[in-house]
């Protein structure tokens, strides 16, 4: 007896010549509906109805068609359950060994923007259930879905009977299919309805295994979108990504998006900004007249620090620019475009990995972020919304120059992307000291302006984080420092405003913190 395949496929990519296949080469018979049908038989392949083998039509404009005992008898039943079988011929029913489906496009629907009734219908509902029948009951029955598995099943059936661990794959990827299908389907709702999910759920399908994560003895996965974020920029040359060269480029390019990002060749400002990062923190940002120049000033901060880190441009790397770059060993740049001969320049630094990362593969706004904890997630927005220097109020009897004003900016800027507790001195838009993720807020400042040293002078300090005490003020004036930008709001503010302002020292509040853990 032939064996039959159930055929209804959304994407119908290599279907023809698959079920051709089928038919010559494993005798297979071919059960289809609607599209499917329609498109297999403009192909010449002969195709069994779902509407004559059940003798029930489709109905509801087509809600219904494969929702019925005949289908998922013939997909569910045990080949060896003697009572299975009695059902079987009592019924008249024929046994489904192949089911292949893939399901309504979704997501790509409301991608484009849908409106409610048209995404509600794109919800697959037989589609699904057959899946999840199939791969039920996959000790007896192949369920397909995605054309990238044709071909292997062809080559397994080629070798006899399928194994159980390549069914039981089958099985998996059909489940994960199905599931990724609902996640969408929720995750819609909650957001077009404003409604407040009591589950977290995302599906992210397997980028890549890396070589390993943080450390050699621990194994690593990348997950995530095709069509958004890393995945989809492009890299140019050089050895691949590793866990920890992605991590530092998400902080590399959140950092010198504070400064805008070019779009399709032209610089959406006159800003070129150059942040240099180095396990998770900047340790060097500057903005300036040029890319090259932004760079140059960047590592003037740490050029310690510099070696094997990574780099971000939020304009186009020219030639000039690569001639500095390839002076230092570095392990990653990333920018929204390089010009050839930046590329040739850069050509000889064989394992340095240049990314090409364009403003329309950002993440829209409103993007969650998450951290694993034993036991659990935890989720919050991520902290990228406009900064408002309108809410920003000075405090102290002198108020901070033009010069100073554009500096604290820019210092509060770079501040928000260094690990807490952060103090970032800066001066003439670079950063002339970092202090990162130190227990105790004075033993960051005390890092920066050592690091900083005499070019403190008339310099300004960036916190994010108030201070409780007026000791680290008392510690930026001893080193020149004449401004400082911190949120405010600790009991003891006006310990460090008047200390302020018995050292001729400028103050503002920001009213918003930017911890980073």
């Amino acid at each position: 007896m032939s064996p039959l395949a159930l055929v209804s496929v959304s994407d119908k990519k290599n279907i023809v010549p698959f079920c051709k296949e089928l038919i010559e080469q494993f005798n297979y018979k071919i059960l289809s509906s609607g599209g499917t049908a329609k498109h297999l038989m403009e192909a010449k392949i002969p195709v069994i109805k779902v509407a004559d083998f059940t003798n029930s039509p489709e109905i509801l404009g087509g809600r219904v068609k494969t929702l019925h005992p005949k289908i998922h008898g013939g997909i569910l039943a045990k080949r060896t359950d003697k009572e299975h079988q009695r059902d079987v011929e009592a019924n008249n029913l024929e046994l489904i060994d192949l089911v292949v489906v893939n399901l309504y496009p979704f997501k790509k629907t409301v991608q484009m923007g849908s409106n409610w009734e048209d995404a509600i219908e794109n919800i697959d509902i037989g589609g699904p259930s057959m899946i999840r029948s199939a791969a039920k009951n996959h000790k007896d029955v192949s369920v397909l879905v995605d054309p990238s598995q044709y071909k292997e099943f062809l080559e397994e059936n080629k070798k006899g009977e399928l194994n159980e661990t390549y069914k039981s794959r089958l099985a998996l990827e059909a489940f994960q299919h199905t599931a990724d299908y609902d996640t969408a389907i929720s995750n819609w709702i909650s957001k077009e309805k404003g409604l407040q999910s009591s589950r977290y759920i995302e599906s992210y399908p397997l980028i890549k295994t890396l070589r390993y994560g943080e450390n050699p003895h621990q194994q690593a996965f990348w997950y995530g979108l095709n069509n958004l974020g890393w995945k989809s920029a492009e890299q140019l040359q050089g050895k691949e990504l590793s866990y920890n060269n992605l991590l530092d480029l998400e902080s590399a390019l959140s950092t010198v998006l504070e400064f805008g990002y070019e779009e399709k060749g032209e610089p959406i400002t006159k800003t070129f900004a150059s942040v240099i990062l180095k396990h998770n923190n900047p340790c060097g940002a500057s903005i300036s007249n040029s890319a090259s120049q932004a760079f140059l000033n960047a590592l003037e901060c740490d050029s310690v620090s510099a070696f094997g880190g990574i780099v971000a441009f939020n304009s186009n790397v020219d030639s000039e620019t690569a001639i500095k770059l390839k002076d230092i060993f570095l392990e990653c740049v990333v920018a929204p475009s390089f010009d050839a001969e930046a590329l040739e320049i850069l050509k000889i630094k064989k394992n340095l990995r240049i990314l090409k990362f364009s403003k329309d593969q950002l993440p829209k706004n409103n993007q969650t972020s998450t951290k694993s904890i034993m036991g659990g997630l935890l989720v919050q927005d991520t902290d990228d919304s406009e900064e408002k220097t309108k809410s920003w109020i000075s405090v102290t009897e002198k108020y901070p120059s033009n010069q100073m004003s554009l500096d604290l900016n820019f210092a509060w800027k770079i501040c928000k992307h260094v690990k807490s507790n952060a103090i970032v001195i800066a001066k003439g838009q670079k950063t002339i000291g970092i202090g990162a993720g130190q227990m105790n807020r004075v033993g960051a400042a005390k890092i920066a302006l050592k690091a900083a040293g005499k070019l403190c002078t008339d310099a300004v300090l960036a916190s994010d984080g108030f201070f409780p005490f007026a000791d680290t003020v008392e510690l930026a004036n001893e080193y020149g420092i004449k401004a400082i930008v911190q949120p405010g709001g600790s009991l003891r503010d006006q310990e460090s405003i008047d200390m302020c302002n018995s050292k001729g020292m400028s103050m503002v509040f920001t009213q918003k913190r930017h911890f980073l853990h």
